[in-house]
């Protein structure tokens, strides 16, 4: 039988051992959330590593003998258009795997009837003899066959409940509508351009959408090629002798370099980007340029071709930087249209001639047949290059990196360059350092080898308790107060912030020869007092006295008209936000220097003391030299915070994502930036991504900075275990 000292030494072992058991679980759960924190994250940005390629899902043909004019989105309900027999058009829809004729469009056989593609939309295009033409909305046409019978003609005699099915409606001159060879039509949102081919010149008249009495006609000679781009109102005319592009209102030709004939053409939506494809094979991407107020097309990047190969037609992706181009060697290659770089190339079984994008579905047609294609891996259009590396953009007149995901409409080139966000976060924590170092380790060295312990033990926890102060509040009061009191004092709270630990640094170094003078019994604190007194006649120096001197120098009246004339604001800049963060992480670089200076043993400087160095020899060429691992371990955290604060930068920065390293400008950091954007960004979708992959860069950039910190504090603490 167990005695009760030994019962009880029975439950007090279950206890710990319980406890322990207890304990590792939870230190478990913990390491077990980090590691599937890391997992997620890198989960959602891998996306963005997978190579896209094309996979065929389905092959339809037609039944009868008509010519595919355009393809709609025929998974999701959308018809195929078809030139058919007996002037009309038909519309096929996908049933079950098998296109099925469900309506035509009817005219009389002396009309011409086409259609005509516009930012992924298809216009009927249907005019008269006489050369009456209408541009009929598709979708209506749809709707209301939906709303009738599913075998609907449409006949010449228009009803009124198709008025409002009209695009446009204009004429063109009956003489040259007449004595035509050829016609094809543009659409944009404002102009639309048909061309008349004729024997001896080519005809186009625009007409604006808007206002149909609005016209301007223009005649070039037949022995000239032009392509209309009614979205930015010019015409690239290719003559023998050189590429020019004409612009409607003026009438103006600015001539284009290039070094070999066109081959191939084609625009993209908007107009803004055209391709052009020479002898050699190489396809040029063109981008619309506003130079002192002329519109023009710069070169950008070139995509080389096999030889002998032709392309086709080019279709970009409506809500990414991605594009198909069609090759006549019966090839898609599927290229990221900002950079250039080709990224998978898939051969088709059965030549095409068209292709259509939508979402994730690539359609590609011949005569009597048609290829669906699922596009694999969406998001591997965004690399490295569109990431990191400055790009040329459309309207843009040189390659910058920019951050831009939101646009008001489809087929907008995104902008997904993270270097504003790198550099704005680097921006802000490295200026926060240039605040926060002077203040934090020059208190540090004060409490922790100048000052009493009394003294220390009244400072310490004080200047700890600013720690615990949300960083939203620190935030909001910068926000509120110090960034509009900024537009006028801005110079004063820097000067003051600079020049305090140097005057607290000065004033140390007299401070012995005045302590001596002040009897014993009032010594103590008594420099805390003096310290106070010198900042608060500095900061009188600084916010009435200095501003004067300073504008004086400058040759301005005050802050505003300095900052004009840099072309920045001064109220949310990078030096407000300095200030800001810089306050909000001394606190933390104060505790773990203090600690570090603090920690240094006793007996090495007392050892210098007697070999005579003074005090400030003593700090310098001992104590700060032991104490250097966990002082620059503070700094590296107080570094690792600010990089990952997000509140306060949120708040005072103005959130402006510009690659600048300009103090008196706003920024976008990389915590700010999932802030705003990762609750309207589409789940999935390449946006989505990339946040994540910011999110992954930040998080490998903290955990690095503070391991390095950690490394130096253990570093530091074998160092005092070993003296």
């Amino acid at each position: 039988m167990n005695s009760p000292p030994e019962l009880r030494q029975k439950v007090r072992d279950r206890t710990d051992s319980f406890v322990r058991v207890l304990v590792s679980a939870f230190g478990g759960l913990v390491l077990l959330t980090l590691v599937i924190l890391i997992v997620h994250l890198i989960y959602q940005a891998m996306p963005l590593a997978y190579t896209p390629k094309l996979e065929p899902a389905q092959q339809l043909r037609l039944t009868e003998r008509d010519r595919i004019l355009a393809a709609g989105d025929i998974v999701a309900g959308q018809p195929l258009i078809t030139a058919r027999e007996g002037c009309r058009l038909s519309f096929y829809t996908n049933k079950n795997g098998v296109l099925r004729r469900n309506r035509d469009y009817v005219r009389p056989c002396g009309h011409e009837l086409g259609v005509v593609t516009a930012q992924g939309l298809h216009f009927l295009v249907d005019i008269s003899p006489s050369g009456q033409v209408r541009i009929v909305d598709e979708r209506a046409l749809q709707s209301q066959a939906l709303a009738t019978d599913s075998q609907t003609a449409f006949p010449m005699d228009e009803p009124a409940s198709t008025v409002e099915q009209t695009v446009i409606s204009f004429s063109i001159p009956e003489a040259r509508w007449q004595q035509r060879e050829s016609w094809q039509i543009w659409l944009a949102d404002k102009w639309v351009v048909v061309q008349i081919r004729q024997r001896d010149e080519i005809f186009l008249r625009w007409v604006n959408i808007r206002t149909p009495t609005q016209r301007a006609d223009r005649v070039y000679p037949a022995g000239v090629n032009v392509l209309p781009l009614p979205g930015t109102r010019q015409t690239l005319v290719e003559s023998e002798e050189q590429l020019s592009v004409v612009d409607l209102k003026t009438n103006l030709a600015h001539p284009l370099a290039l070094e070999s004939p066109v081959v191939w053409w084609q625009s993209l939506p908007k107009d803004r980007s055209v391709l052009i494809a020479d002898e050699q094979g190489n396809i040029t991407r063109w981008v619309l340029q506003n130079e002192h107020g002329q519109l023009s097309y710069a070169p950008t990047y070139q995509i080389s071709l096999e030889p002998g190969t032709t392309p086709l037609m080019a279709v970009p992706h409506a809500s990414s930087n991605a594009m198909a181009l069609l090759t006549s060697k019966g090839k898609v290659m599927l290229i990221n249209r900002i950079t250039g770089e080709v990224l998978s190339v898939s051969e088709m079984s059965v030549p095409a001639s068209g292709m259509s994008w939508f979402g994730k579905r690539l359609y590609t047609y011949g005569q009597q047949h048609i290829d669906i294609w699922q596009i694999q891996n969406l998001s591997g259009f965004t690399t490295w290059s569109s990431l990191f590396e400055a790009q040329t953009y459309e309207g843009y007149l040189q390659s910058e990196t920019v951050w831009q995901t939101t646009s008001a409409s489809d087929y907008q080139e995104a902008k997904y360059s993270i270097v504003p966000l790198l550099m704005g976060s680097l921006k802000a924590s490295l200026m926060a350092l240039v605040i926060a170092i002077p203040m934090s380790v020059g208190a540090a060295v004060y409490t922790a080898y100048f000052a009493t312990s009394r003294v220390r033990q009244g400072l310490k926890p004080t200047i700890e308790l600013l720690e615990a102060i949300p960083s939203v509040l620190i935030g909001f009061i910068a926000a509120i107060w110090l960034a509009p009191l900024a537009e006028s004092f801005l110079f004063s709270f820097a000067l003051f912030v600079l020049v305090v630990p140097l005057a607290l640094f000065l004033f140390a170094l007299v401070q012995p020869k005045v302590a001596r003078r002040i009897p014993v019994n009032t010594k103590e604190g008594t420099g805390v007092l003096l310290s106070g007194g010198v900042v608060l006649l500095l900061g009188y120096v600084c916010f009435f006295m200095a501003p004067g001197w300073f504008f004086h120098f400058a040759g301005v009246q005050d802050f505003q008209q300095l900052t004009a004339q840099f072309g920045s604001p001064a109220g949310k800049n990078t030096l407000v936000v300095a200030i800001a963060l810089g306050v909000a992480i001394s606190p933390s670089i104060y505790s773990l220097a203090e600690d570090a200076i603090a920690g240094v043993p006793k007996e090495l400087k007392l050892a210098s003391f007697a070999l005579g160095a003074t005090r400030l020899q003593t700090l310098q060429h001992v104590v700060l030299k032991v104490a250097m691992p966990g002082v620059l371990a503070a700094i590296m955290l107080g570094f690792g915070r600010a990089f990952g604060e997000t509140m306060i930068v949120l708040m005072v920065t103005g959130n402006t994502p510009v690659s600048s390293w300009d103090l008196f400008e706003g920024l976008r950091a990389l915590t700010a930036n999932l802030a705003i954007e990762l609750p309207e960004a589409d789940v999935g979708s390449v946006h989505y991504q990339i946040l994540f992959f910011t999110a992954c860069i930040l998080f490998a950039f903290t955990f690095i900075v503070n391991t390095c910190a950690e490394l130096l504090r253990q570093r530091l603490r074998r160092q005092i275990r070993y003296v």
